[in-house]
């Protein structure tokens, strides 16, 4: 791993790949060394980008999340080493293409905790949390600045935090909202989800047909529209879309789950019954809620 942050004072050399049969250790290099030979021998890890990686990213902090809450220790400890797993994969890719590896964003998170904790590290002595809240909101307006000088200035939606996708879509129509840039009533949002909607049936394949990479592309945009739309419509009526679609997710694992339970008195599963048997027993379960 590298030692300073300066990708032109250095040659980047991506970790080289650990022969033989590994034995797991808890040395950082080896575990480097491990996510070369995947890139190496593996087709599945090979294909893989940094683009391809996000919905693993994005689902194992959710992973994570749940283990926390549900407290298993070893439960906890796996997912966080899928956590880890996701920045050795993406720093042996970035290696390879020669942008940075993991020493680089180990060098960057210190240098970003030792500059926004100058109560800390420095003679700079804040007596409360609001103190230490405004020097760090100071250092951010500083970081900020930086950015703009570097081509990337701050935009008034910039503020909105990363998550799942549903929770930005609010966000990001919230702080729209704050700005002038809205609907006066849920009247307006549901006839432009009915023209998104529209666009979509628009360009549905028909029963048989094949799509091609660019209807595929198209269908996608036109169903963002779409859940943006409807994100747009529980934000008017004053509900979490995010909320609401785990409301659903739960529900849809409970029934579903009753059914197999259901099937299985029968010496049934899924896969052996038809899908006449499965709507009966999903009407079912929706008394039993």
């Amino acid at each position: 791993m590298s030692k300073t942050p300066d990708m032109h004072d250095k040659k980047m050399i991506a970790p080289k790949p650990v022969m033989g049969v590994p034995e797991p250790t808890a040395n950082i290099h080896d575990l480097l060394a491990l996510m070369a030979r995947l890139r190496a021998d593996c087709p599945w890890d090979i294909k893989q980008t940094n683009h391809s990686l996000i919905p693993y990213a994005i689902e194992e902090a959710y992973e994570l999340a749940e283990a926390i809450q549900e407290g298993d220790i070893e439960d906890i400890k796996g997912e966080l080493g899928d956590v880890l797993l996701q920045v050795i994969f993406h720093c042996q890719i970035y290696a390879e293409q020669q942008q940075f590896d993991l020493g680089d964003v180990i060098y960057t998170l210190q240098s970003k905790l030792i500059r926004r904790h100058p109560h800390v590290f420095e003679a700079d002595q804040l007596p409360d949390e609001a103190a230490v809240k405004k020097r760090w909101d100071e250092i951010k307006a500083i970081e900020n600045a930086e950015r703009e000088r570097r081509g990337k200035p701050k935009r008034s939606l910039d503020a909105v935090k990363a998550g799942s996708a549903l929770m930005q879509a609010q966000s990001l129509q919230q702080a729209a909202s704050k700005l002038g840039f809205d609907w006066e009533g849920v009247a307006g949002a549901v006839e432009k989800l009915e023209e998104e909607i529209s666009e979509l049936k628009q360009i549905l394949p028909q029963a048989g047909e094949s799509m091609d990479a660019v209807h595929k592309q198209a269908l996608e945009k036109e169903l963002g529209d779409c859940v943006f739309g409807l994100v747009n419509v529980a934000r008017k009526l004053n509900l979490d879309a995010e909320a609401a679609t785990l409301t659903c997710v739960h529900k849809f694992r409970s029934r579903f789950g009753f059914i197999e339970a259901q099937l299985a008195k029968q010496g049934k599963t899924a896969q052996t019954s038809s899908l006449e048997e499965m709507d009966a027993l999903w009407e079912l379960a929706k008394q039993h809620e």
